[in-house]
């Protein structure tokens, strides 16, 4: 009987080959096919209305450039046998699975103090039980105790598969330049020694353009101030929504799901609520958000009808902390006019601090590989773009805070 084979046409890269029968099973899964209901880029479409692609886009990506690397590194002679080309095709497929409703933007504020990582890690054991075993290389590969670490590098790394896909793609439905990144050189260049992931001396023009591209886009699209903004505020509906329900509040939630993690101050034990979990995705917190925006409390409607309305919160971004004169006089001047309390205005008068690192030596290094034989890091590569100004975190300061005439009307129920 021929083997099964499945083309998928990807907008980024063309066709995606699927031809493995535990490939099939893992994607069919209804925890997998859940990635469709995940945008990757949370409210980004709010600023560019093409990030509207999802999670499952994203893994399906990364998956294609995971089959592209092996079959290079096997070409440039290194061992990887059908096992283990499997197995890390299977640990990309999966890193991103344990992604709850938009993204980073709740990662703490559904489920307190528990990373996306370790949900991941959680269902692929799930998945490994259902399939009597037969994920146990991946999950070795994606907790980084197989012996081979350049696989773990592939998925999880400063110069992993899952980077070079969400730039690529990011880059395409935004339609930001600055983050296209020669993806196919990079992959061409790749090499291993001594067990660990280099790229050889050829490619470090193309490795310092993929930091810089990471660069332009975590400031140009990820934290750009209006997506911040549009976080912010859906962190906020969501503390509003659980502080409502654990006082005594009735409050209607259209989704059942979502109900059980609101009533529950913190998570104690997601293992038992792991299939809950898994039905979460982003249409669960839209359909709150609209349903909640009609609701008597004016705090959780007004911050509802302002996401709703893209009547946002505006957002200072600015490199010095912010003054607390300035703070003081906007928090007063807004409960004059607005007549909320002090604690009422805390959901939508707030600050904070963000910050980016391009290329930090002291995690995953990316090594260069010389002519001679020799292995740099690429940050002390002589000349190197890198060591002289993007091995630093960058921070900034960011300010939020409503526009006294939308917050009113917003308040009074008023959107026109």
């Amino acid at each position: 009987m021929a083997q099964r084979r499945k083309i998928i046409n990807d907008p980024v890269y063309g066709f995606i080959t699927i031809d493995h029968p535990l490939l099939f099973e893992v994607i069919g899964h209804p925890y997998y096919q859940r990635l469709r209901r995940i945008q990757q880029m949370a409210f980004a479409h709010l600023v560019y209305p093409g990030a509207v692609h999802s999670r499952l886009h994203h893994s399906l990506g990364a998956y294609h450039l995971m089959c592209i690397a092996l079959r290079e590194l096997q070409n440039k002679g290194v061992a990887i046998s059908a096992e283990e080309e499997l197995a890390a095709k299977i640990a990309i497929l999966l890193h991103d699975i344990g992604h709850g409703p938009f993204s980073h933007a709740l990662e703490h504020t559904l489920i307190e103090g528990v990373h996306h990582e370790s949900i991941s890690l959680q269902i692929m054991e799930v998945l490994n039980r259902q399939n009597n075993g037969a994920l146990d290389m991946a999950i070795r590969i994606f907790n980084n105790t197989y012996h081979l670490p350049f696989l773990h590098q592939l998925v999880s790394g400063q110069l992993d598969v899952d980077r070079m896909d969400y730039l690529t793609r990011d880059s395409f439905f935004t339609g930001v330049s600055e983050g296209v990144i020669g993806y196919d050189r990079i992959i061409k260049m790749l090499a291993v020694h001594d067990g660990q992931l280099v790229v050889e001396e050829k490619g470090i023009f193309s490795i310092e353009k993929f930091l810089v591209a990471r660069r332009l886009m975590y400031w140009q699209v990820y934290l750009h101030k209006t997506v911040l903004g549009a976080e912010k505020l859906l962190v906020n509906i969501i503390r509003r929504a659980k502080d409502l329900i654990q006082a005594g509040n009735r409050l209607p939630v259209p989704s059942p799901v979502l109900e059980l993690f609101l009533q529950q101050q913190k998570v104690r034990d997601l293992h038992n609520q792991l299939d809950a979990f898994c039905q979460l995705d982003d249409y669960d917190l839209m359909a709150a958000v609209k349903c909640w925006a009609n609701q008597p409390d004016r705090v959780l409607s007004a911050l509802c009808r302002m996401l709703l309305n893209r009547k946002l919160l505006k957002v200072k971004l600015q490199a010095d902390p912010l003054d607390p004169a300035i703070v003081e006089a906007t928090r007063t001047s807004l409960i004059k006019e607005t007549g909320l309390t002090e604690e009422e205005l805390d959901y939508f008068v707030f600050s904070g601090e963000t910050s980016n690192t391009t290329y930090d030596p002291a995690e995953e290094r990316i090594q260069v590989l010389f002519k001679d034989g020799s292995i740099k890091d690429i940050s002390q590569v002589d000349n190197a773009l890198i060591q002289h100004n993007l091995s630093r975190p960058l921070k900034k300061y960011y300010f939020c805070f409503p526009d006294p005439v939308s917050a009113i009307k917003e308040l009074q129920g008023r959107t026109k």
